[in-house]
C-alpha cells in the first residue's frame, strides 16, 4: 500500500486542526468560539475619572460603595475570579467589624457604622475586581486614571485657595429630608465646601482647601500617595505627547499642597521619597534615582518661594494639635480596655478629660479601628496593610517598588489620617496593581527588558460571594 504523499499528510493535518485546507476543499464544520470577555474598565474610570461629578451631585462619599456594587455585578458574571493568599486577613476583619456592630449604643452611630462598614467592604471589591482585570484595565491605563485624579485633587485646591468660603448646594441635599440634613456629616455631603473652615471648631485655624473631600486631611493623604503614581505614569508616556502636560501638572500642584500647611501629607511625602531613594540607590537604579532627586529639589524650590514655613510655624505655635492628640491617643486606648475585644462599634465622645477634645475613635484610622473594632480588630486591620507591604515589596521593577513605598506610607498614614474614603480606596487600587504579576522584567538591573506576565503562584479561587451563581 502507497503511503500518503506530503500534500496529503499537511491536508489531512489541516482537517485534523479545524485549519481551512486548499481552496475548494471543505474542513469539518468548526463550533462558534465563545468569544472571552473580560472584567471592564469603565467602573474604576468612572470613579477616577469622573469624580467631579460625582462630588457636584453630593455623592462624593458615597461614591466608593456605589462604584463597588457595579464591580461585584461584575465580578459575579465572571468565570475565574482569583484572591491572592493572604486576602482572607481581609474578610476577617470585616466579619469582626460586623460583630462590633453589637456595641453600638444609638440610632445615629448605627448610622455612622452601617456607613463606615459598607466603605470597608467597597475597599475589598476594589482589590479584587483590578486584581482580576487584568485584560482591560493595565498598568498603564490605571496610572493614567490615578492622574486624572490627581489633576481634580489640584484643581480642587486651587478652587479651596481662590474661593475659601463658597459653598454648593448638591442635588443631594434638594432631594434629602431635613431630619436628615440635621446630621452634620449628611449636611456636610449635600452643601459642599471648597475649604474645611469651622469657627465653632474645638481647633480653630485659617481655611484650608479640602475639595474635592470633606476633610483637608483627605486632600493630604490622597495628595501624598498619588504624585508617586503620577510619576509612575510620566515613565509610561515619556516620548509621547502626554509627558510635558503631565510633567508640568506636578510643580504646579505643589502651591496648593504647600498651602494647606498639612503635616501629615508632608511626612507621607518625605517618607516615600526616603523609601524609593534608598531602593533604587542598592539597586544601582542611577537614572530613577536622579529623579527622585530632581523632584526633592523643585519641592524645596517651591517652600522656599511660597510663605510656608511661617504660615506653618503660626499653625504649630497657635494650635495646641500636639496635645490635643496626645490625650486623644491615651484616652482612646484607656477607655477600649473597657471593650478590649469588640471595641464600642463607632466613635463617642471623650468623658472624664480635662481639655476639650475631639470625639475618641475619630483622629487617624489606627485610633478609629481600635475605639471601634478592639485590640483584635486593630490587629487584623494593621495584619492587611502589612500583608500588603510584604507582598508587594517582593517586586523588584520599578513600578513595584514605588507601589509598595506607596502602600508602606498608606500604613504610617494610618496613624493620624482617616483613610476610609479615598484613602483606602487609593490603598486598594494600588494594592490590587501591586500583587499581579509585572509588565516588565522583575529585576532592577533589567529595566528595559520586557517579559509576558506570568501567573500568580499564590493566588487562589475567590470565595463564593465573587464567583459567578452556576446555571
Amino acid at each position: 500500500m502507497a503511503l500518503p504523499s506530503a500534500a496529503e499528510r499537511r491536508r489531512s493535518a489541516e482537517r485534523g486542526s479545524g485549519r481551512p485546507g486548499p481552496r475548494g476543499t471543505a474542513g469539518p464544520p468548526r463550533r462558534r468560539a465563545t468569544p472571552r470577555t473580560g472584567l471592564p474598565s469603565w467602573p474604576v474610570a468612572g470613579l477616577l475619572a469622573g469624580f467631579p461629578v460625582w462630588w457636584l451631585l453630593g455623592l462624593g462619599e458615597l461614591v466608593w460603595p456605589l462604584a463597588a456594587v457595579v464591580m461585584l455585578a461584575y465580578l459575579g458574571s465572571h468565570r475565574h475570579v482569583r484572591v491572592p493568599r493572604g486576602f482572607g486577613v481581609y474578610l476577617l476583619l470585616l466579619v469582626w467589624i460586623v460583630a462590633s456592630g453589637t456595641q453600638v449604643d444609638t440610632a445615629g452611630r448605627m448610622v455612622g457604622f452601617v456607613y463606615r462598614l459598607t466603605l470597608y467592604v467597597a475597599a475589598a471589591v476594589l482589590f479584587v475586581y483590578v486584581y482580576n482585570a487584568r485584560r482591560h484595565l493595565g498598568q498603564r491605563y490605571l496610572l493614567g486614571l490615578f492622574t486624572v485624579f490627581f489633576a481634580w485633587v489640584v484643581l480642587g485646591g486651587y478652587l479651596g485657595l481662590a474661593f475659601p468660603t463658597a459653598t454648593i448646594r448638591t442635588p443631594l441635599a434638594m432631594v434629602l429630608p431635613d431630619g436628615v440634613l440635621s446630621n452634620e456629616l449628611a449636611h456636610q455631603m449635600a452643601v459642599r465646601r471648597l475649604t474645611q473652615y469651622n469657627p465653632d471648631a474645638w481647633n480653630v485655624i485659617d481655611p484650608r482647601p479640602s475639595a474635592p473631600f470633606l476633610y483637608t486631611n483627605n486632600w493630604g493623604n490622597a495628595y501624598s500617595l498619588l504624585v508617586p503614581l503620577v510619576g509612575l505614569y510620566l515613565r509610561e508616556v515619556r516620548g509621547t505627547r502626554r509627558f510635558w502636560p503631565v510633567a508640568a501638572l506636578l510643580p504646579v500642584s505643589l502651591v496648593p499642597a504647600f498651602l494647606t500647611l498639612n503635616r501629615g501629607m508632608f511626612v507621607g511625602l518625605g517618607f516615600v521619597l526616603v523609601l524609593v531613594a534608598a531602593r533604587f540607590a542598592l539597586g544601582g537604579r542611577v537614572r530613577a534615582l536622579g529623579g527622585i532627586v530632581a523632584l526633592a529639589v523643585m519641592a524645596a524650590v517651591v517652600v522656599q518661594l511660597l510663605p510656608v514655613t511661617d504660615r506653618l510655624e503660626n499653625r504649630l505655635e497657635s494650635s495646641g494639635t500636639n496635645e490635643s492628640r496626645l490625650t486623644v491617643y491615651t484616652e482612646t486606648i484607656r477607655q477600649t480596655l473597657g471593650s478590649p475585644l469588640l471595641g464600642f462599634g463607632a466613635p463617642r465622645p471623650a468623658e472624664g478629660v480635662s481639655i476639650e477634645v475631639p470625639a475618641l475613635g475619630t483622629q487617624g484610622q489606627v485610633w478609629m479601628v481600635l475605639f471601634s473594632h478592639g485590640f483584635v480588630g486593630l490587629a487584623l486591620f494593621l495584619g492587611w496593610l502589612v500583608w500588603l507591604v510584604a507582598r508587594s515589596w517582593r517586586r523588584r521593577d520599578v513600578e513595584g517598588v514605588v507601589m509598595s513605598a506607596v502602600l508602606a506610607a498608606v500604613l504610617v498614614e494610618a496613624f493620624f489620617y482617616g483613610l476610609l474614603g479615598p484613602g483606602l480606596g487609593i490603598a486598594m487600587l494600588v494594592g490590587g496593581l501591586a500583587l499581579r504579576p509585572p509588565e516588565r522584567h522583575p529585576d532592577l538591573t533589567s529595566p528595559h527588558g520586557a517579559a509576558p506576565p506570568v501567573p500568580d503562584p499564590d493566588a487562589r479561587r475567590a470565595p463564593s460571594i465573587f464567583l459567578r451563581s452556576p446555571r
